[in-house]
């Protein structure tokens, strides 16, 4: 018996030894976990996340609006300042490090509206013959630089807002950017009006000859006021660790000067500061980022790879970190934290992958880069958590979550929409809305206004999402009116927690209301263009039985096409549900898909109203 636990005793006491010497860091210790066979992980949505598409890439048919058709567009930053948003992105013509590179940045007032994005650091010729000491051998020829910064944005003491950005050197498709040996950072103001400042040199690389620099150092500008906001960056030591990839490896403003990538941190409240990085790196600093005495770690049981992780005190006090919970890049998930270092849960932000229209060098399916907005530049009025981030490195997102930040919806829906107070419609709902197919509320055809799908994507939908307390029984009613019926879809599906849908409801391109039954669809009833359909649905999880009644007539009854134990959310969406990529898509698309830069004709369904009912699962 003693032989037995000896050993038992003395791990245990190894293991309490090591508690009391591990330092304090941030960890996971919820349960939930994200199963990356689906898009959207199974998570709980966190309730009123609107998703928008800010940026759809067309290479066919190139405007203002997108960027003149560039199918490279990534690493997105996200400020606010003097009432609008600022949202700066890099781009390239097809794909990552492959030149030219070049910064552009949108604005607007709500967040939802976008201007077209203007270019602000335009591609920068590369000297013919440079080199990089350790690839003595490539040698640059008409070549142009890409850009690569991880930081975007600094708002001075003075309320002054400067943006950044660095041009790296790749002399091939393989090589790397930030490595240290590129050109420099550079820096310019934002001006009220849409207007920038001049384009200066913030920053060389020590391997730069500096006299064939296209754009003077910022010790030259006239305007001290500028040169006091650069030297405030230079001076700070959380701005300067998010620039330790470009810069110089031995650059001393720069204080932690490891290869740890794509930092962000926030403040707790004793004033320490919470450093996160790629694979879920962190670590604690006890003096404002100046030092990392203690040793870069693995959050413990966060699930992070090679992307981007995003951290934030949000403006209820408490804290959030946003990122990719799986070894892809995707979903895009939410995790709070009450102290800023215990996080106990994750839900849901995006978990949509549309379709990669463009291939191209390293681009990577899923919602991934993301970045908030960085403390000290500006806090939106509305009080919520604002995302930016890529899908698929080619389309341009953004999201804002509620805060408090939550999972758990405690009423039913009882949305009239033309009822509801301007600007609340869609507090309840989670919504995925594209350049091509956006879903909002707008005016319906009878004057009133209510929750509006118009969607001419060829390859994606627009999708809405009422999440309601759990049931086993549920009615649910609702108004809709397809203005088409020759053309366009419109799935209403009913589903659980974990986004498993049992029954699902079509307005199909036929003018037919039908039900999945199994792997066929039973129709229910025809409808016209502009016909106004109030549909009553009851469903029975346990039985797994669910009725139909159209504009008060005949009762269908149907058996739930995949068996659930109660249901959490009502479902619209204007195409059907899709699985690609999966885990085992290759990594890398080089190829376009068919007809990338054309449209389908436009098709429009209203939603006048959604009520549901049903008792509560103690």
């Amino acid at each position: 018996m003693r032989r037995t636990l000896a050993p038992l005793l003395l791990a245990l006491g190894s293991l309490a030894a090591q508690a009391q010497t591990t330092p304090e860091t941030i960890r996971y210790t919820g349960t939930t976990l994200s199963n990356v066979d689906y898009h959207h992980g199974q998570l709980r949505p966190a309730i009123g996340t609107h998703c928008r598409q800010v940026l759809r890439a067309n290479r066919e048919q190139p405007s203002a609006a997108n960027g003149e058709g560039w199918t490279y567009n990534h690493a997105p930053m996200l400020a606010y300042w003097q009432g609008q948003f600022y949202y700066q992105y890099l781009s390239n013509p097809v794909g990552e490090h492959v030149p030219p590179g070049r910064t552009l940045l949108l604005t607007s007032k709500d967040g939802y509206t976008w201007t077209n994005p203007t270019v602000i650091f335009p591609p920068y010729k590369v000297p013919d013959g440079f080199t990089k000491p350790d690839q003595p051998g490539k040698v640059a020829r008409n070549l142009e630089a890409v850009m690569h910064q991880r930081v975007g944005f600094y708002t001075s003491k003075k309320n002054r807002l400067l943006t950044l950005g660095y041009y790296g050197v790749a002399l091939d498709a393989k090589d790397d950017p930030n490595d240290g040996q590129g050109i420099g950072r550079v820096v310019r103001e934002v001006l009220p009006g849409g207007k920038f400042g001049p384009i200066y040199f913030l920053r060389h690389n020590k391997t730069w000859d500096q006299s064939k620099s296209a754009y003077p150092f910022y010790t030259k500008s006239k305007d001290k006021g500028f040169v006091a906001a650069c030297e405030e960056i230079l001076a700070n030591p959380l701005m300067m660790q998010q620039m330790v990839e470009e810069q110089d490896r031995d650059d001393q403003l720069i204080p932690l000067r490891k290869e740890y990538k794509a930092f962000s941190y926030y403040h707790l409240p004793d004033g320490r500061v919470v450093g996160l990085w790629k694979h879920a790196l962190t670590t604690i600093s006890p003096d404002g980022g100046k030092t990392w005495p203690n040793p870069v770690i693995r959050a413990p049981h966060f699930v992070n790879s090679n992307a981007k992780i995003w951290g934030q005190r949000t403006s209820d006090g408490q804290y959030a970190t946003v990122y990719n919970p799986s070894e892809f890049r995707w979903p895009l998930a939410v995790s709070t934290s009450q102290n800023g270092l215990d996080y106990t849960d994750l839900w849901l932000v995006h978990g949509e992958i549309t379709p990669m229209r463009y291939g191209g060098n390293y681009k990577s399916y899923g919602p991934q880069y993301v970045r908030g907005i960085q403390e000290g530049d500006g806090v939106p009025p509305d009080k919520k958590m604002w995302v930016s981030y890529s899908v698929n490195k080619e389309d341009l997102w953004i999201a804002s979550v509620p805060v408090p930040i939550r999972a758990t919806a405690t009423s039913h829906a009882n949305e009239v929409f033309a009822q509801m107070p301007v600007g609340q419609e869609l507090d309840q709902w989670n919504t995925y809305s594209l350049v091509q197919a956006p879903v909002e509320i707008g005016p319906l055809p009878d004057g009133s206004k209510g929750l509006v799908f118009k969607d001419s994507d060829r390859f994606d939908y627009g999708k809405a999402e009422r999440v309601i307390p759990e049931s086993k029984q549920l009615t649910a009613e609702l108004s809709v009116v397809p203005a088409q019926n020759d053309h366009g879809l419109l799935q209403i599906e009913f589903q659980d927690a974990k986004g498993q849908p049992a029954v699902q409801l079509s307005f199909d391109s036929t003018g037919t209301l039908s039900y999945k039954a199994g792997a066929r669809f039973k129709g229910v009833t025809k409808y016209q263009a502009g016909q106004q359909l109030d549909l009553k649905v009851t469903l029975d999880a346990p039985n797994r039985t669910c009725t139909v009644s159209v504009n008060g007539g005949k009762t269908s009854t149907f058996i739930f096409y995949a068996p659930v134990a109660s249901f959490e959310r009502v479902m619209l969406r204007t195409g059907p549900a899709r699985h690609f990529p999966t885990p085992d898509t290759p990594a890398d698309q080089a190829y376009d898909l068919p007809k990338a830069g054309e449209s389908e004709k436009l098709a429009v369904f209203y939603v006048k109203s959604l009520r549901t009912s049903g008792a509560a699962v103690n």
